[in-house]
């Protein structure tokens, strides 16, 4: 079992910058990557960064490329996501989620979830 918290969710107006953080517990070396999605009301769950816990390798979204960073500690088993040049469509529910998957940028392929934490951004 793993188990994950996402923290460093709130507010913040276009252009502006937030730094998600991911605590992991539990067995998370057996889980091969660790992954950020988010959600919007009534939408699906959707993309938006990776990277392998070991080695480090990163892959992103589209929309997000260029503006977000995703890194980890390793000895803190922690999951970063740095948002920068924030707009108002990066508004969702931000969660961080743990799994070895077939296709990285699927949902399915994670077992393991976090709560969530809020990301607003006003225009």
């Amino acid at each position: 079992q793993v188990q994950l918290v996402e923290s460093g969710g709130g507010l913040v107006q276009a252009g502006g910058s937030l730094r998600l953080s991911c605590a992991a517990s539990g067995r998370t070396s057996s889980n091969r990557y660790v992954g950020w999605f988010r959600q919007i009301l009534g939408k699906e769950r959707e993309f938006v960064a990776a990277i392998a816990w070991s080695g480090g390798s990163t892959l992103y979204a589209d929309s997000v490329k260029g503006r977000f960073t995703i890194s980890r500690d390793y000895n803190q088993d922690t999951v970063y996501l740095q948002m920068n040049s924030l707009k108002p469509e990066d508004t969702a529910v931000y969660f961080c989620a743990a799994g070895t998957p077939f296709r990285i940028m699927s949902r399915n392929g994670y077992p393991y979830w976090g709560q969530g934490t809020q990301v607003t951004v006003s225009s």
